[in-house]
């Protein structure tokens, strides 16, 4: 099974190819997550360059990462197909993040930076805005949330691994869309979460975390599981 994080220990390419190899695994993933481009579904590379207007190199590099992240799979003389997405990981993807979201949000108390909570305090002044999003833009805002409390941690590894399961997460999240429970109570749930991180305290903001990441297993079981 490919590991957390593993794509980046691929050797970048270089210089201006480097940067659009980057621009295309971020829209491709997004695309991916967001259900876009379906489950199931065959990957061509001249559709997705012609998609992107990015180049057929920049293309390829970003599809090897999003093998290694199995949100890509390959099938040798079949060719490229996003990977399906089977509700049932849905417990094992909360026994992870369980366990390691927390630990990223008391790290992130204990070593956030100056600017680490110049970020955290502008996510702050987000959320507190009363009016009425839409669905992308509160899966945006809640992605950047937990984006943010993983690069606080200030260890590359939790963060890589945590995006991982965060992008699997969010795509099964994606499936629930239509028949989700409030979905701007969910994500303004960080509020909490994100004062705990600023004012360095630990152990609220794991607690925090650890029943956000609860709320979300047991929210996407009511939809997808009990259905």
């Amino acid at each position: 099974m490919a590991r957390a994080g593993s794509a980046r220990l691929l050797a970048p390419p270089s210089g201006e190819v480097a940067s659009l190899a980057d621009q295309a695994y971020s829209a491709l993933r997004q695309l991916i997550v967001s259900l876009e481009l379906a489950p199931g579904s065959a990957i061509t590379e001249p559709e997705l360059t012609a998609r992107l207007g990015i180049g057929r190199t920049p293309v390829r590099e970003a599809l090897r990462r999003l093998a290694l992240e199995r949100l890509v799979e390959v099938y040798p003389r079949r060719g490229m197909f996003v990977t399906t997405v089977d509700v049932r990981d849905l417990a094992r993807l909360c026994e992870v993040r369980v366990v390691l979201e927390p630990e990223a949000a008391r790290l992130a108390a204990e070593r956030a930076t100056r600017t680490d909570l110049d970020e955290i305090n502008a996510l702050l002044e987000e959320l507190a805005v009363k009016r009425r999003r839409d669905d992308r833009l509160l899966i945006d805002l809640d992605e950047r949330i937990h984006r943010a409390i993983y690069r606080c941690s200030h260890n590359q590894l939790l963060e890589e691994t945590l995006e991982w399961y965060y992008s699997h997460a969010l795509r099964i999240w994606a499936l629930a869309l239509d028949r989700a429970p409030d979905l701007q109570a969910a994500v303004l749930e960080h509020h909490d979460l994100l004062d705990a991180v600023a004012r360095g305290r630990g152990e609220r903001a794991a607690a925090l975390m650890r029943a956000h990441v609860e709320h979300f297993e047991d929210a996407m079981r009511d939809v997808l599981l009990d259905a």
